[in-house]
């Protein structure tokens, strides 16, 4: 069976409206900008959720303007399998990712194993899981070979909206032949959910023997 690494990232969302950026930017004319971004004089928020092919050096980074939830993030994990992975890797049957250990994916939260079954039993995928530990997220692969190049191409940009930060992502390259494509989600994520009350008993969520807490599969339930 063939399996696919893949790596998972979501950083710090942003305001986008009239705010100033970091960086510097050339036009043909001065641009002002507010120099705080307070969300009451924004226009909305982007909320970024990113995957790095390692095989592939492919980046998909899905936008949307709700909530960073464990939902959210698994379907951009979805949306990136059908938009690309099931196309490069027809014959592959498992699908590893490489996550923080915090955040919409965090390892201590039952909402986000849940979700993930629905994912496994969704795509039809055997779904392992390798979290890093607090502090060495810093080592995940997506962290130094999409994130700082998305960065830089966004410099100085001011993001009047999501498309302008869209358009903006998609010209994030490298020497290496680093590719993005960029897409925005449109579903409304809501917070506060919790996992159903069976969920513990009947999730087919298989735990390694060796650090079970940051590492586990999503069975699906007809594999």
């Amino acid at each position: 069976m063939q399996v696919i690494r893949s790596s998972a990232w979501t950083p710090r969302r942003k305001s986008f409206g009239n705010f100033a950026r970091e960086g510097h930017t050339y036009t043909q004319t001065q641009v002002d900008t507010l120099d705080h971004d307070f969300p009451s004089a924004g226009e909305g928020k982007v909320i970024p959720h990113g995957l790095y092919d390692l095989a592939r050096n492919e980046g998909y980074v899905h936008l949307n303007t709700s909530h960073d939830t464990s939902e959210f993030c698994c379907d951009s994990v979805a949306h990136g399998w059908q938009q690309h992975g099931c196309t490069h890797y027809p014959n592959a049957r498992r699908l590893l990712l490489l996550c923080d250990g915090g955040g919409s994916n965090a390892s201590n939260r039952h909402v986000f194993k849940e979700a993930l079954q629905k994912l496994a039993d969704r795509l039809g995928l055997d779904i392992r899981i390798a979290h890093y530990p607090p502090y060495c997220s810093k080592h995940n692969p997506i962290e130094h070979r999409l994130f700082p190049h998305i960065t830089r191409a966004c410099r100085g940009v001011v993001f009047h909206s999501l498309t302008i930060a869209k358009q903006f992502m998609e010209k994030a390259k490298t020497n290496t032949g680093l590719n993005v494509t960029v897409d925005i989600l449109t579903a409304v994520y809501a917070t506060g959910k919790k996992c159903a009350t069976d969920f513990l008993k009947t999730m087919t969520i298989a735990f390694d023997d060796y650090l079970p807490r940051w590492n586990y599969r999503a069975i699906p339930k007809d594999y």
